[in-house]
């Protein structure tokens, strides 16, 4: 339960906050200030408020409370992706804003689309992006706040890791706490470890690049650099007997 809320509420965040950050960061507008000041406001927004007022709108008397969504799995994933899409939002402006103005020009230069424009704003992005998903996916598989709210914490049904563990607190079973924690632990660091060797390993490749060339070499660049400078001393010595 913990992985498919989780793991569902970091892509809704994901379809929300990319296109809304790469809209932030490359649009200028009046209110933007506004606007990027709730995103980052957003990003430290604590979670049980989040909980209190997902919980509001989906109690049975709430505006949505014919959709009985309260003390379900959906509600636990709207709750979560409401807190980390300000995250994911917020680090792709920053990495959106990181890139320098002549790269866009270039890329328009160039003759790209509107969407090729954006591909390659993304592209170049792209390690920035991931830490984002790490960034979103950190906040929500920690938090326990909003998910006991709107979850309820129903065995086998609402309840997670972060919830089960606080339970096992409050009842005073720290031996059951400590293991769940553990569990807890391994399966973000397992996630976390995932998302960053597809972070890194396209960046890996492309700085190694240059060194597996055979003519970028050290060797073959002092080689040549060592048969040029006896060329010149040769003819240098050659000037100097004449």
């Amino acid at each position: 339960m913990t992985l498919l809320v989780s793991g569902l509420a970091t892509l809704l965040s994901l379809l929300i906050g990319v296109p809304l950050g790469v809209m932030l960061g490359l649009v200028r507008f009046r209110g933007r200030r506004l606007v990027v000041s709730l995103v980052n406001t957003g990003m430290g927004m604590p979670p049980v408020v989040v909980g209190l007022w997902v919980s509001i709108f989906l109690w049975r008397s709430g505006p949505l409370g014919q959709l009985r969504l309260i003390y379900t799995p959906a509600a636990i994933i709207i709750a979560q992706t409401l807190i980390a899409t300000p995250v994911i939002t917020g680090f792709t402006i920053a990495a959106i804003q990181h890139q320098t103005p002549q790269l866009r020009l270039q890329i328009l230069a160039l003759g790209a689309s509107r969407w090729q424009f954006l591909w390659t704003i993304l592209k170049e992005s792209r390690i920035a992006l991931m830490a984002a998903v790490i960034a979103g996916f950190g906040s929500i598989v920690s938090e326990v706040g909003a998910s006991m709210m709107v979850g309820g914490n129903i065995k086998g049904y609402t309840r997670v890791l972060t919830t089960a563990t606080s339970m096992e607190v409050s009842k005073g079973n720290f031996p059951v706490a400590v293991a769940l924690s553990i569990i807890l632990v391994a399966l973000a660091f397992g996630v976390t470890y995932l998302l960053t060797v597809f972070q890194q390993w396209e960046r890996k490749d492309r700085n190694l690049k240059p060194l597996q060339d055979p003519e970028f070499t050290p060797a073959n660049r002092t080689e040549a650099t060592g048969s040029h400078g006896t060329d010149d001393l040769a003819g240098d010595q050659k000037a100097a007997d004449r």
